[in-house]
């Protein structure tokens, strides 16, 4: 297991009674400071604990320094809360919402287990990372997981309850989030899924037979790299929301890999980058479009 290496430092309790390590962290909105944007947003960042039905999960609450926003859930990648995805985080909490990033892995043990996914080797690192994964995909887990974390989400003063939570995912994270929006339909307003794995199985539990549980707006942003190995499973995705009586959005990203939109990716076996930063902003913006709709 890796090193925590939060594990050093005192934790503070906080006025809910949660541990807590708080910093305030000024996260620029643009390149350019101009007085239209006052680029800087101060948002708050606390490493909290959330009891589940199987343990205690550690995590990142990060939110607006002031008032109550939408909640947002992210179901992190096989590689688990990292900096990156704190990171994700802070930039969506910026932008008016109150974020919640988990470890999904907390079964087997505390985050970090990875602090920078482009040093992963795959071969070497393949007997750590299955077992972290299935900790989190194993039937019934994500489910539980969704309702203790959304009810911690709402739980907080600086969570909007008159408005819906949003959920997105990166990878194995996909998935979640469908099952996240299926095991709370009521309460999930948007659910955004990229580069998601599995999401079509012929398994009795494939995430898109979820599809007619799900009242979220859904939006799939698909890899070129997965499509060409799966292309129908773009097909049977819509096919399962229209089905369903909700439409989603299904998108490929014609010339993306598996990962693009998570800048700690490992490389391509070729040598070429995984992250691609034009698209991953493409991506961004049609998750912040797809919350603006989703999260009134």
């Amino acid at each position: 297991m890796a090193h925590d290496p939060n594990d050093q430092h005192k934790n503070d309790e906080s006025s809910s009674g949660l541990p807590r390590r708080e910093f305030i962290t000024s996260v620029a909105a643009g390149f350019a400071v101009t007085s239209s944007a006052v680029a800087a947003a101060s948002v708050v960042e606390t490493d909290v604990e959330i009891k589940t039905p199987d343990g205690t999960c550690d995590a990142a609450f990060i939110h607006p320094a002031g008032g109550s926003h939408p909640g947002v859930l992210i179901w992190a990648d096989a590689f688990g809360l990292r900096p990156t995805m704190r990171e994700m985080g802070k930039r969506l909490a910026a932008q008016g919402y109150s974020v919640l990033v988990p470890n999904p892995f907390y079964r087997v043990g505390k985050a970090p287990f990875f602090t920078d996914a482009s040093t992963v080797d795959f071969a070497k690192d393949r007997a750590k990372i299955m077992p972290l994964m299935g900790s989190v995909t194993a039937d019934g887990a994500a489910e539980k997981d969704a309702v203790a974390y959304i009810e911690f989400l709402d739980a907080q003063k600086q969570v909007n309850k008159s408005k819906k939570i949003g959920t997105q995912g990166y990878c194995m994270g996909g998935g979640l989030v469908m099952r996240t929006a299926a095991t709370v339909p009521d309460r999930v307003g948007a659910g955004g899924s990229f580069h998601g794995g599995g999401l079509v199985t012929d398994k009795p539990n494939s995430p898109h037979l979820l599809a007619p549980k799900i009242k979220a707006k859904m939006y799939f942003g698909i890899a070129m790299s997965d499509d060409k190995q799966q292309p129908d499973a773009k097909d049977k995705l819509k096919e399962a929301f229209i089905a369903a009586g909700n439409p989603a959005e299904i998108e490929v990203y014609s010339t993306c890999y598996h990962g693009w939109c998570v800048p700690d990716m490992p490389k391509q076996g070729d040598g070429t980058a995984t992250y691609n930063k034009p698209e991953a902003e493409r991506a961004w913006a049609k998750l912040t479009a797809l919350y603006k709709a989703g999260l009134a």
